[in-house]
């Protein structure tokens, strides 16, 4: 097996860096997405080039910067207050703190690529997990992008706005303010985006670093103003209810200890952009999107000098100083600007500064920066889903690229759903949406995390230690309650919403190379509970069928599969196979490069059945194999169930399914998902089914050995005939019993002297048929009971013993019909020698007595869809083992789907 990465294994699905871009230009749109072109790159120079600082830190400052540190502060504390302000920063950033511990873990536990959430999760979770939350980050990306666009036109109008009644004096006050003119200049700046997107995305990454001096120096020169500038009153107009004009009497008052008492306590009231009365909540929403650029460095791991030192120390101290930066702010505004300045006006900082247009140019800056960010890491985040084909068709066209690999395609969903956000006019109004968003998806990134560090998978090694399942599972906890306390609609819409693409992308069953972490954890728990099934603890009260169905060829067996998983009552089912060779003279195990194939059947046919296969000089002993070492402690095969030995031609199932005359594995995106087994591939693998004047790999001795081998074990075994006649066992059949009818001879047939229709065999096949009739194609099956009785004797206890059986029918809580058979005409044809009574068959039972039990069991039971009847003891002499087979085969000659079972095993109880 190599070990190697799969060729289904796109490695880099995407280029990553700012706000889930690069820094560079190839990132933003000039290098491929391909493996391809990934590995000539590689080639042509080192991909690892960026530093801590450059690849991680710049990144991260300036996505958590973004808008609200000059057009939002005033927002937050004029309404929260500064100990509340102070708590909401505390809170925002011990939940991304958190957050960012489990990135630092994944991140540095192997190199991811880029698309941010999605891919780590994707990676991590699997395909299901990592589509849904992939899609949500998506959509948070999309609302932040419009949100950015707002907050830039915002500003704009403040400066520019021809409002007669604006507060802002100075500037050219041209342009018309309203909503739908709102709605126009966010839908030019998006355009622009979208230009600088498709054209020149790589100058955008470029100019990152200087970006972030521009902010930088406008935010010195905030930090400056509060010193330099002197105290200024100010009078603010807004319009209110009844376009009645109010006037606000604010001031900047300079440092002052009455200004700073009296913004400490919260003082919620009506926002005037959305005319609604604040809360902890709707606050909190809008602050907390100033922390949603966490990941900015992460997704930078495959183009960083030393990954598992920078992503984790990049983004600490980006994410330390962002934090000393606002509450810095927080405490110089409250104790420089009375309440009302800052409730009035978000634009209040360009009032207070020494020379306005530094905060102006900060604020385009970082809102033109922030939006082009977001529009650029969400097409990128679309391009790797579509790259993956979870949502298949609708996200196809997304694949497309330009010549320089640029996802042009993907841009222009992101356009299309950004402008429909632009739509809600106001920053504040998408704000909770998209913190809700963010918050989900952080959740997604800490369960991801805890998931790997609880299924103790050997390979979780990240070089990253300071986290634990505790900081993963607080990090969860507390996305989850902010959610709810920001907005319980919206948060239960989302995760809604994610349930049902979860649903979706599970029923699309989207296989991947990733690797799945619930097969980790399932595994880390059924080892725990395999250890905690106690054999020594078994009741027969909880019995169940633990099957082991040896297949020679599906082709012909496919029906027997399908009924034998109605069979098992929520038991253990192995498919098992003997593939016939010496390991000695083989170069190689035969049998470990058939497994996909029998799998692939499994997943086709729909059944809950394990694979085991084995190599063995004769099936005989590949069988004891079988029966010997398949399961694991108390999930051991109990029932032994084998088709019927005859020289009758089988038919060819795959011929007959649909499921196997039409692909429906392989098609389109899903062929490079199925392990490597398509449809021909699987057709072609499995040999046609035998003929007349085909060899027999078994001979009648082997057979009748692994009957008697089987029952020594201490095995139930059941012999499955005509079973290539029976319809309506397969997964999208809808039958449900109710034309069926199941068919009980629990008599041993061969032996009409023993009339006890209670010892362990009889009260099996009563049990077997029991449990058929409670499966779901056999619910509403009705069940009948024949027992066969001697009218014409003088001893008339079969009466006494049809009244003992009625009671243990009611002790067994078994419903059905008993039919009375009188079979004197039969019971003449038998000839044993006086009081001789044995339980194997006489290899001298004539052909008249075995062509009478047939034509009665013909007679009774010819309509039903299935039989259940007394299997003997194989004779122990091997002489007679074709006598014996000859015997079953003329008994159940042309009867229909029938089951002849030997139950070595108690399986009923009648006690509570």
């Amino acid at each position: 097996m190599k070990l190697s990465a799969m060729p289904n294994e796109r490695s880099p699905l995407i280029t990553s860096g700012v706000c889930g871009l690069t820094l560079t230009a190839a990132t933003c749109g000039t290098a491929s997405d391909s493996p391809q072109d990934s590995s000539s790159g590689k080639a042509a120079q080192d991909p690892r080039r960026l530093n801590t600082f450059f690849g991680v830190m710049v990144p991260t400052i300036l996505s958590m910067f973004s808008i609200i540190l000059f057009l939002r502060t005033g927002f937050v504390v004029g309404h929260a207050g500064l100990l509340q302000g102070l708590l909401m920063v505390v809170v925002a950033y011990t939940i991304i703190s958190l957050t960012v511990l489990s990135i630092c873990a994944i991140s540095t536990n192997g190199a991811i690529q880029g698309g941010g959430a999605y891919y780590m999760i994707s990676r991590s979770l699997g395909p299901e997990f990592g589509g849904s939350i992939g899609l949500m980050f998506f959509l948070a990306k999309v609302f932040a992008c419009g949100e950015y666009v707002l907050g830039l036109v915002e500003a704009v109008l403040d400066v520019f706005g021809a409002d007669p009644e604006s507060s802002v004096s100075g500037g050219l006050r041209v342009l018309p303010q309203g909503y739908w003119y709102t709605v126009l200049y966010s839908s030019v700046v998006l355009l622009l985006c979208l230009l600088v997107c498709l054209v020149g995305a790589h100058i955008y990454s470029r100019t990152a670093f200087a970006i972030l001096l521009v902010v930088t120096v406008s935010l010195l020169s905030v930090f400056i103003s509060t010193v330099a500038v002197k105290p200024k009153d100010f009078v603010i107009t807004r319009v209110g209810p009844g376009n009645q004009t109010i006037r606000y009497n604010a001031s900047y008052t300079g440092f002052s200890a009455t200004t700073l008492r009296n913004n400490l306590g919260s003082g919620y009231s009506l926002d005037y952009s959305t005319n609604s009365v604040m809360s902890f909540a709707t606050v909190f929403a809008v602050m907390f999107t100033s922390c949603t650029g966490i990941m900015a460095g992460a997704n930078m791991s495959g183009e960083l000098k030393t990954p598992s030192i920078s992503i984790p120390k990049g983004t600490i101290i980006a994410v330390f100083y962002t934090f000393t930066v606002y509450v810095l702010l927080f405490i110089l505004v409250s104790a420089t600007c009375d309440r009302t300045l800052l409730i009035q006006d978000y634009g209040f900082l360009q009032r207070i500064n020494i020379w306005p247009p530094f905060v102006t140019i900060g604020i385009y800056c970082a809102s033109l920066s922030a939006a082009m960010c977001a529009m650029i890491g969400a097409s990128r985040i679309l391009h790797a889903l579509a790259l993956d084909h979870l949502f298949g068709l609708p996200l196809a066209p997304a694949t497309v690229t330009s010549n320089s690999g640029n996802p042009w395609v993907a841009v222009l969903y992101t356009w299309g759903l950004a402008q429909c956000v632009v739509f809600a006019g106001q920053l504040n109004a998408v704000a909770s949406l998209v913190t809700v968003f963010y918050l989900l998806a952080y959740a997604a990134v800490d369960l991801a995390c805890l998931a790997l560090e609880w299924a103790s998978a050997p390979n979780f090694r990240p070089t990253f230690q300071l986290f634990s399942w505790h900081t993963c599972l607080l990090g969860i906890l507390s996305c989850l309650v902010m959610m709810f306390v920001i907005n319980p609609v919206y948060s239960s819409g989302s995760i809604v919403l994610l349930l049902l693409l979860l649903l979706f992308l599970h029923y699309r069953s989207p296989t991947s190379s990733w690797g799945y972490i619930s097969q980790a954890l399932i595994f880390h728990q059924v080892r725990k509970y395999l250890l905690m099934l106690d054999v020594r603890k078994d009741h027969v009260k909880f019995w169940r069928p633990q099957v082991l169905l040896m297949v020679s060829n599906p082709r012909s067996s496919c029906q027997l599969i399908l009924f034998v998983n109605q069979l098992k009552k929520g038991g253990l089912y192995v498919l098992g196979h003997v593939q016939l060779g010496d390991l000695d003279s083989l170069p190689s195990d035969p049998v470990q490069t058939q497994y996909n194939f029998w799998l692939s059947l499994v997943d086709k046919l729909g059944v809950k059945a394990f694979v085991d296969l084995t190599l063995s000089p004769s099936v005989r002993q590949g069988t004891q194999h079988l029966l010997r070492i398949t399961g694991l402690g108390g999930m051991k095969p109990n029932t032994l169930i084998l088709g019927f030995y005859d020289s009758c031609t089988p038919d060819d199932f795959f011929l007959q399914d649909s499921a196997f005359c039409h692909s429906s594995v392989g098609e389109g995106s899903e062929e490079e998902y199925n392990f490597g087994v398509d449809l021909p591939s699987l057709q072609a693998h499995f040999p046609p089914v035998r003929h007349v004047e085909s060899p027999r790999w078994l001979s009648p001795d082997e057979y009748v050995g692994i009957i008697s081998d089987a029952i020594k074990m201490k095995k139930n075994v059941c012999l499955g005939r005509y079973f290539f006649q029976l319809q309506g066992e397969g997964k999208d059949s809808k039958v449900d019993g109710s034309e069926r009818t199941i068919d009980v001879w629990p008599l041993n047939l061969l032996q009409p002297g023993n009339q006890d229709y209670q010892d362990v065999c009889s009260l099996f096949l009563l049990q077997m048929a029991c449990v058929l009739n409670m499966s779901s194609k056999w619910r509403h099956a009705r069940m009948r009971i024949f027992l066969n009785v001697e009218t014409g004797s003088s001893d008339q206890g079969w009466v006494v013993n049809e009244e003992s059986f009625r009671e243990l029918l009611r002790k067994l809580r078994i419903r059905a019909s008993i039919k009375i058979v009188p079979w004197d005409s039969v019971v003449q044809h038998y000839a044993l020698p006086e009081g001789e009574r044995c339980e194997e068959p006489t290899p001298g039972l004539s052909d008249d007595f075995l062509s009478s039990v047939n034509r009665m069991l013909m007679e009774h039971s010819s309509q039903a869809a299935v039989r259940f009847l007394y299997l003997p003891r194989p004779p122990a002499a091997r002489n007679q083992s074709q006598h014996y087979l000859s015997q079953l085969e003329a008994v159940t000659r042309g009867l229909g789907p029938t089951l002849l079972i030997h139950g070595v095993t108690p399986v009923t109880y009648t006690d509570l």
